[in-house]
């Protein structure tokens, strides 16, 4: 039998306002909208579905300050995490927007309708103390407070939601399921002790080992259920990482494990993280949760020390365990022995054992030079797909970006280096000056500092777009604005190479050649 879901009851959305659905539809049409971001997109699709239970909205005032500083929802149910609808205030009055205002909330990527708030409370919120209690630390170099200082809006909109439409997806389809749509999975094959394992990282032959172990200990199945959502800025895509779970599978003993997506927007906060994620995986019906070391942990702080202790998750969740009502699975780190092949938890590796590893930096570093990935790591299967996603350097795609002023000899820098590039062949070469830009892409641009921006924005991504297609891309704007030129670095540096080139000709022999 599956686990109960946190609070009691699933709050599934969609099931209880199917009979409401046309009226809803009726109503988007009629009262003003707020477009997600990608997190409240992730965190909406959860709380329609039940992945949330016990919400049914977005955090109120009274409820966000009794997570951020108690843990609690004002009726004393645990929820560690504040899941919260951030928006501009000039937008919210420019829709008029107050208490008691009906808001659609649109999807991002289609504005397809998915659900209408009933506002609550419109709040000002305290960053300083939610990165402090929330996140252990007012330090940028987390993820989720350097986020919270630079992406959160400054209005926090409170109530609760209606459903009208999930989120559509277009990939995986298949192994995106529900919570309710897990528990049915569950009934079907008769699985009653059930260990969840959460990851956002590629999964090799210690996570297998590691998930085997705790079935078998447990006599219980396994569940592997990645995040699909936002994780770490850095992280390998989800596309590549879910190949390489698909492959992973077939390494499971026949009937101990099944696949299932979670689209989650992680925060990367360590303890109060682990045990959201552990009645997550309770609202989806597991007995069991896996917690390993240091988990959703977002490395170093800006002195360079850990944000958390390797454990701090594991004795978090382990002081709730009574309100949490799923056992948690604690693990430490495993390490391959390999004079008798086998993987063992490192604690009771003998002293004088061999042991051999290796890290996660040594695997990119591995990925980008075409370095062998032994078998005793990782499946041959999983390396292939990881070096299609992550080819050699020689191999990428890059973008050179020259800049300078007019007529300092930029655009013929360019041309000679993209003949030189065509000359030794292996790749398309594509040239973007400055004044075929202008003409092609940005004809309506003047030369104001807003719209010089956005036309070397434009140029960035037509760049990254080629660079990950793995061509050579030479760009030959003025771009004066180190801004500007910053947002192209970003852009085209997920995708492969950059190389920014000054140009710099002194002012009187760029006359003098004008």
């Amino acid at each position: 039998m599956a686990n109960s879901p946190h609070g009691g009851v699933l709050k599934d959305l969609h099931v209880r306002d199917e009979p409401l659905r046309d009226q809803l539809l009726v109503e988007t049409e009629q009262i003003p909208s707020i477009t997600l971001t990608d997190r409240q997109l992730c965190d909406l699709e959860l709380i329609l579905n039940g992945g949330f239970s016990p919400l049914e909205g977005f955090l109120t005032q009274a409820e966000y300050e009794g997570v951020v500083h108690n843990s609690r929802l004002p009726d004393g149910t645990l929820w560690t995490m504040p899941i919260y609808l951030d928006v501009d205030s000039a937008e919210l009055a420019r829709l008029g927007v107050s208490a008691g205002s009906r808001v659609t909330l649109r999807d991002p990527r289609n504005d397809q309708p998915l659900a209408i708030i009933t506002v609550s409370d419109l709040y000002k919120a305290d960053p300083v103390a939610e990165a402090e209690k929330v996140y252990g630390a007012n330090d940028q170099a987390h993820p989720a407070v350097h986020y919270l200082f630079n992406q959160t809006r400054d209005t926090y909109v409170g109530g609760r939601v209606q459903a009208i439409n999930a989120p559509q997806h277009y990939d995986y389809v298949s192994i995106r399921r529900s919570p309710a749509e897990v528990r049915a999975l569950f009934r079907k094959l008769n699985w009653t002790r059930v260990v969840a394992f959460q990851t956002r990282n590629p999964m090799h032959r210690a996570h297998r080992e590691l998930t085997v172990r705790a079935a078998r200990t447990r006599h219980a199945n396994v569940l592997i259920q990645p995040v699909v959502g936002l994780t770490k800025p850095g992280d390998i895509d989800h596309f590549t990482r879910v190949r390489v779970y698909q492959a992973i599978m077939a390494k499971y003993p026949n009937g101990m494990a099944q696949l299932s997506l979670l689209p989650l927007a992680m925060r990367m906060g360590g303890p109060r993280e682990a045990v959201w994620h552990a009645i997550i995986r309770k609202n989806f019906g597991a007995t069991h949760f896996i917690v390993g070391r240091d988990h959703a942990g977002p490395g170093s702080n800006s002195q360079g020390k850990d944000f958390y202790g390797p454990y701090e998750a594991q004795d978090l969740v382990i002081k709730y365990k009574d309100e949490l009502d799923i056992e948690m699975v604690p693990f430490q780190m495993l390490t391959y022995l390999p004079d008798t092949d086998e993987y063992q938890p490192i604690n009771e590796v003998p002293e004088g054992v061999r042991t051999l590893n290796i890290s996660g930096t040594e695997l990119r570093r591995r990925l980008k030079t075409g370095a062998p990935i032994p078998e005793w790591f990782s499946y041959p299967e999983v390396v292939r797909i990881l070096r299609e996603a992550n080819p050699p350097r020689d191999t990428q795609g890059f973008t050179v970006l020259l800049t300078g002023l007019h007529a300092s000899g930029k655009e013929a820098i360019a041309r000679a280096l993209q003949v030189a590039l065509n000359q030794e062949g292996g790749r398309s070469v594509s040239l973007l000056l400055g004044e075929t830009i202008r003409q092609e892409l940005s004809s309506e641009l003047g030369y104001t500092k807003r719209e010089r921006d956005i036309n070397v924005a434009r140029i960035g991504f037509v760049a990254a777009e080629l660079t990950r297609a793995g061509a050579a891309c030479i760009a030959a704007p003025i771009a004066p604005y180190e801004a500007a030129r910053n947002l192209v670095k970003q852009q085209v540096s997920k995708a492969g190479g950059f190389y920014l080139v000054h140009v710099a000709t002194p002012l009187e022999q760029c006359i003098k050649n004008d």
